[in-house]
């Protein structure tokens, strides 16, 4: 038989705790004390009244220690703004071995300490400054034992109690993350291919080196061999970049005949001037294919949506919406909110014109927002479709080619963004960025650039002049760090050594004023943001290798980790308008945030891509792992 009450000493830690709000739980769950600690309860769960006397001897014993020590936590800590009352729901993340949590606000502070209620932060800073901020204490009552932890009960002021109608109880669980973790803002990759991406997972080719090995996979795919219906029939496979085709003649015969041309495209061709079957950016959409089922797009969605979220990815930017991808996330907003925040942008039909439709949309509740426009102004480097001022240095030949013509882009820019769409630009060679810099020079006069925010996705390649004209214009660069140690190996060759100094120059349009937020455009690239970051910061392969030695390919364009870190938290939410909602851990924002097995900030360059995701949280709930 349990004894009745056993007395307990405080531990080092309690007794430290009292200080900063915090106390060592090894990542398990309490529930904040008069005090502003965590404490296990040390009752027989069995012997109901030995329970009872032990948790009431024991709030007792703590409570005139515990209020001293958080008064003296509050007094000394900065006035801190809240939000409303303790509620149903409201939860701490806490650390118990110092400030680990990164609120990204605008001095890139560290707290020891978030509440959430509801799906918003209403406190930071201190575990004791969340209990009286939260709960509104004027007096402490009693202590009850409740299912292994200890719950106290709180008295309020007059005022709060008759507007609750009596004496409310203050129930905040506390989380406290595994040492060396942290918590940051819930991740946005700025630029990516949601549905691409759920069909690139259907038969990966990433890694393969030879059209013979590319075939073997293809011919030893299951579901290619065992279905009836795809047994022998027509293959389209893309490139990651998404700028080429490669099909089968089965399936380019429907298609035929092609045209001798294509505006910003190519068919390239045999000896013969016969279709080979891989098709270049515009004449991709010469290519007839089947329609997908709302069951095929829904299949491609719920994949990205598990890998985002197991990635710590809470938004997500999407590069380019079709018709048929913007009805179906519109249809499934309707429904329900979607798993994950997604900011669309329209794609541009160049054959069509001005043409915004029913669009923009904006269902914040429902995680949907499409109110910017995606235009491509140019191909891909890797392709030799960049539009460049000079030939290419490994095919003196071509100078690349712009998808658009010039005179569209100064006859709809100007519409767009005068009827309020923000405008966003792909563009990769430095005269494809040179031109779009000039229509939006001209387009932005004497319009509010902070009401539009422009952007250029990619910005691969530009200029050092259009570095300094990108800065004053106030135009977003939209960049892809994993491109800078996917391109590096080939890039000098491509542009020549003059020239490959313009290439992810991050430092350089930074210290023109230029403000940047990250990506990855995967498929493109990997999904994990880690890599981003890690590519930001080293550039270097993820094996630590670059053309340039151990110091990073131009280590001179590398980011600080704060840099970094606000690219992909603050800054893609500056980018889709959402800066006073996300992007940060701060009082009032929604509470999205990611928990970390290691501090990224800190811990050696080769460690940080071992790094896992230990939960990621959307509104407060958390989608992926566990606090």
């Amino acid at each position: 038989m349990a004894p009745a009450s056993r007395k307990v000493a405080p531990t080092a830690e309690q007794s430290a705790a009292s200080n900063g709000g915090d106390t060592r739980q090894n990542g398990r769950k309490a529930v904040a004390t008069a005090n502003g600690k965590g404490h296990r309860n040390r009752v027989d769960p069995n012997d109901t009244a030995g329970g009872e006397r032990a948790g009431l001897s024991l709030g007792i014993s703590i409570a005139v220690l515990g209020f001293l020590g958080l008064a003296a936590s509050l007094a000394a800590s900065p006035s801190q703004k809240h939000v409303g009352l303790a509620q149903p729901g409201t939860y701490a993340v806490c650390s118990a071995g110092g400030p680990s949590i990164y609120t990204v606000d605008n001095d890139n502070s560290r707290v020891a300490c978030i509440s959430i209620a509801k799906n918003r932060i209403q406190a930071v800073g201190s575990l004791g400054q969340s209990i009286r901020l939260l709960g509104h204490v004027t007096k402490f009552s009693s202590a009850v034992p409740l299912k292994g932890h200890i719950r106290f009960k709180w008295y309020t002021s007059s005022f709060i109690t008759n507007l609750l109608q009596g004496s409310p109880q203050f129930h905040l669980p506390v989380h406290y993350i595994p040492p060396g973790a942290i918590v940051i803002p819930g991740i946005s990759d700025s630029h990516a291919h949601i549905l691409e991406f759920g069909a690139t997972q259907q038969l990966p080719l990433e890694g393969t080196k030879s059209v013979e090995e590319t075939v073997a996979r293809v011919r030893n795919f299951e579901a290619l061999e065992n279905d009836p219906i795809l047994r022998g029939r027509p293959i389209i496979l893309q490139s990651k970049d998404c700028h080429a085709l490669w099909v089968s003649s089965a399936a380019l015969k429907p298609s035929l005949p092609l045209p001798d041309e294509v505006e910003g495209g190519v068919i390239v061709r045999d000896q013969n001037n016969q279709p080979t079957g891989v098709l270049l950016d515009n004449a991709q959409d010469l290519l007839k294919q089947p329609k997908l089922t709302q069951e095929d797009l829904l299949r491609r969605f719920k994949v990205t949506v598990r890998e985002a979220h197991k990635h710590g990815l809470t938004s997500i930017h999407d590069a380019g919406l079709d018709p048929i991808s913007l009805e179906f996330f519109h249809s499934q907003a309707e429904k329900a909110p979607l798993p994950i925040r997604i900011y669309g942008m329209k794609y541009f039909n160049e054959t069509v014109g001005y043409s915004p439709g029913s669009y923009p949309i904006d269902l914040p509740e429902k995680r949907l927002s499409i109110r910017s426009m995606k235009i491509f102004a140019d191909g891909a480097l890797r392709t030799g479709g960049a539009a460049l001022y000079e030939p290419y240095a490994d095919n003196p030949s071509t100078s690349g080619f712009m998808r658009i013509e010039k005179s569209l882009l100064y006859d709809v820019i100007p519409k767009f963004l005068s009827n309020g769409w923000q405008v966003n630009v792909h563009a990769i060679g430095d005269k494809a960025n040179g031109i779009i810099l000039d229509v939006f020079e001209s387009a932005l006069k004497g319009i509010n650039v902070t009401a539009l925010r422009p952007r250029l996705e990619h910005a691969q390649m530009m200029t050092k002049e259009d570095m300094v004209r990108l800065g004053k214009l106030g135009v977003i660069a939209s960049v892809q760090p994993t491109h800078a140690i996917s391109d590096m190996w080939y890039a000098e060759d491509r542009l020549g050594p003059v020239r490959v100094k313009q290439l992810y120059a991050f430092r350089s349009i930074i210290d023109s004023g230029a403000r940047i937020t990250l990506g990855s455009d995967f498929p493109v690239e990997a999904i994990n943001p880690l890599s981003g970051f890690y590519a930001a910061i080293t550039r270097l392969s993820l094996e630590g290798t670059s053309p340039h030695g151990p110091q990073g390919w131009f280590p001179e364009e590398r980011l600080t980790r704060e840099e970094a870190l606000r690219g992909m938290t603050i800054d893609p939410a500056y980018a889709s308008f959402t800066e006073s909602e996300l992007g940060s851990l701060e009082v009032g924002k929604l509470a999205d945030f990611v928990v970390l097995s290691a501090d990224i900030m800190s811990i050696p360059e080769n460690e940080i891509m071992a790094t896992k995701v230990l939960a990621t949280a959307i509104d407060g709930d958390v989608v992926y792992g566990k606090l």
